[in-house]
């Protein structure tokens, strides 16, 4: 309870007030002009009473009936104000509502003639007496306010009575119902008090259901909300499901890498409605990826283009360790903007073999949904390059066994023609030798039996050693060789050949050339077979060269050479044979493979195995070295290069 010098400033006073017909007649002490407890009209009842007392309760439950009709509380109160107003006979009724220390008029009912306060702060007319006194539940009843103390209420709502009755939910102050009479003080009698009480009691159950309404019409919104985003969640799902079934249809039917992923990015790019999506293949050796496969109605096209590693590393850095990441770019792409990225790596059971990225705009948030996605069909996307991959492996492999399976039917042919070959002319000699008229024919067929026997023997040491090299059975002695002692003797018979056939033979070897660490045996069959070629594809007044280089420090790389594990320069010797013969440069590939011939390149119709240059080729390889070939403008070209080996064995 306020004290009696706060009511004294707000301009109450005390008076006896006569009991009303509910009450016994004892006299009670209330509040006349302030606040004061709830009491009924009068105490005897005059028929204008019981008319009154009629109206009062058509009133209250027309406004009864509202409230249990109507769920619209500004409606409610606006018919409230409006009715109390026309039969209280008053120049203003409102609802003042207080909420957090603020005080606004949310409904009204005003004589015309007055300024309508509806919409506006009433917090400067809310003293701190007054609100302690609403909220113990009080009535406010002023017949006449005082301008000296209530100037406010005069000036912002031109009152000369108000009646306030609290308007109270659940036992706290939700605001009050206020009547104004403007154009002269009132008493407010005890039934209109009484009236405005029951009011505020249906009122404050009006707001009641209202707020319920409310919170039940939140509920259901949320909960449809929940519903309608979780069917968006099944629905997508759905979607992805699919999505990801027709992928992993093609990954099973399909062995077309190219056709797969360009589906899947397709794919991919449509069901989560993105701008673009791109997939990438590394070459971890050159730390570069290249995009192969993307999709964009968008963005400006990346196909084809290449991104080195360490560009931008700090992506690459975790792709590489097979993390998947988004994030949205803070510096904007010259070609393609802001833009919200999700980075997925593509594994196999080797490791990182490419990425998978997915853009969008750059407020966009990839969610769990769409992460797990791009994971399955960056998964899918590795499956479909490793089928592609080893069903490539698996036709080279069957490539390989046709080809060896055809080498072996030339090999078995060949083989039996040229050992057939030999033994035919050897039983032609035979036969001849029973009937040669002379000793001079019988010498001319031994001859005969004897180059067919050499023969026969020549191919089949050379079918022995091609056996042995290919196995690793060869064996090798180096040792150190001074060819400017060892090469002439090496050269004798092939300068007699050569001056045979008016062909010309020129050796160019530096006198300083060092010795040479190598198989001696070995080195003398190569020089010997190269030397013969040249000697047989020669023709009469053609030239031949043989010059020797030597290099101190050369690459193995650069050289091709047969080393394991030796990236420092190494020393090295060159013998390059040269001669006048026009061999088209499409058979310069064939000419190391056993038992093939040149055709028609032979002038003086040698013939041959066809194994010499295999033979010299695997025989180099066995020496750590390298051969190669070459043709032209007219000339043919053999280049070996020969290591140092280690004198005390290989």
């Amino acid at each position: 309870m306020n004290s009696p010098d706060q009511e004294k400033v707000l301009g109450f006073k005390r008076r006896e007030i006569a009991p009303s017909r509910c009450q016994p007649q004892t006299p009670d002490n209330t509040y006349a002009a302030g606040f004061a407890p709830s009491f009924t009209a009068g105490r005897e009842l005059t028929e204008i009473g019981l008319l009154q007392q009629l109206e009062q309760e058509q009133l209250i439950n027309k406004i009864a009936l509202q409230i249990f009709q109507a769920s619209d509380l500004s409606y409610i109160l606006n018919l409230a104000v409006t009715e109390i107003r026309r039969f209280l006979q008053a120049d203003r009724v409102l609802i003042e509502r207080y909420h957090k220390g603020e005080s606004l008029a949310v409904a009204e009912s005003v004589e015309p003639s007055y300024q309508s306060c509806l919409g506006k702060s009433l917090s400067s007319l809310w003293s701190g007496p007054r609100l302690k006194l609403y909220q113990q539940g009080l009535n406010e009843v002023v017949a006449q306010l005082e301008p000296v103390h209530e100037f406010s209420w005069q000036d912002l709502l031109q009152a000369q009575a108000r009646l306030a009755i609290p308007i109270l939910r659940n036992q706290e102050l939700w605001g009050v119902l206020a009547v104004h009479q403007c154009s002269h003080p009132r008493n407010w009698q005890p039934d209109e008090i009484d009236l405005l009480e029951q009011l505020t009691t249906r009122l404050a159950i009006a707001i009641h259901h209202s707020e319920l309404h409310h919170e039940i019409q939140r509920l259901n919104d949320h909960l449809e909300s929940e519903v309608q985003a979780r069917t968006a969640q099944l629905q997508q799902a759905y979607e992805f499901e699919a999505t990801l079934k027709r992928i992993t249809d093609r990954v099973r039917d399909s062995l077309d890498v190219d056709l797969i992923l360009q589906a899947a990015i397709r794919e991919l790019a449509i069901v989560m409605g993105v701008r673009a999506c791109n997939a990438s293949l590394y070459d971890l050796e050159q730390g570069t990826s290249t995009t192969c496969y993307e999709y964009t109605s968008f963005l400006s096209p990346y196909q084809g283009r290449v991104a080195k590693f360490s560009t931008t590393q700090e992506l690459y850095s975790q792709l590489l360790r097979g993390e998947c990441f988004q994030f949205c770019s803070l510096i904007p792409n010259p070609e393609r903007g802001m833009v919200a990225a999700l980075a997925c790596p593509i594994l196999d059971d080797q490791g990182v073999i490419g990425d998978l990225w997915v853009l969008h705009h750059k407020d966009h948030a990839f969610s769990e949904q769409d992460i797990r996605l791009v994971k399955q069909v960056a998964n899918q996307c590795s499956i479909a390059i490793r089928q592609a991959n080893l069903y490539a492996k698996v036709q080279e492999e069957v490539k390989t066994l046709e080809r060896l399976n055809q080498l072996k039917d030339d090999f078995l042919s060949t083989v039996s023609h040229e050992l057939r070959t030999p033994l035919s002319n050897i039983k032609m000699a035979i036969h001849m030798l029973r009937t040669a008229p002379n000793p001079e024919r019988q010498q001319r067929y031994l001859q005969i039996l004897e180059a067919e026997c050499s023969r026969e023997t020549e191919l089949i040491n050379d079918l022995l050693d091609l056996q042995r090299l290919e196995n690793d059975s060869y064996r090798v002695s180096p040792e150190p060789i001074l060819l400017q002692e060892w090469l002439p003797s090496i050269m004798a018979p092939f300068l007699s050949r050569a001056q045979s056939r008016q062909q010309h033979l020129q050796v160019d070897l530096p006198s300083d050339t060092p010795a040479i660490i190598t198989d001696r045996k070995s080195l003398e069959r190569i020089l010997a077979e190269l030397l013969n070629n040249a000697c047989k594809y020669t023709s009469p007044d053609g030239s031949i060269a043989l010059t020797v280089q030597h290099t101190a420090a050369a690459d193995p790389k650069q050289l091709k050479l047969h080393l394991n594990n030796v990236p420092q320069p190494v020393a090295v010797t060159t013998f390059v044979i040269r001669n006048e013969a026009d061999i088209p440069a499409t058979e310069i590939p064939r000419m190391f493979e056993k038992f093939y011939r040149i055709p028609k390149s032979d002038p003086w119709q040698q013939g041959g195995t066809g194994l010499g240059l295999a033979l010299i080729k695997k025989l180099v390889e066995t020496l750590d070295g390298s051969i190669e070939a070459e043709s032209r403008d007219g000339w043919t070209i053999l280049t070996v290069h020969l290591p140092m080996l280690e004198a005390d064995g290989h």
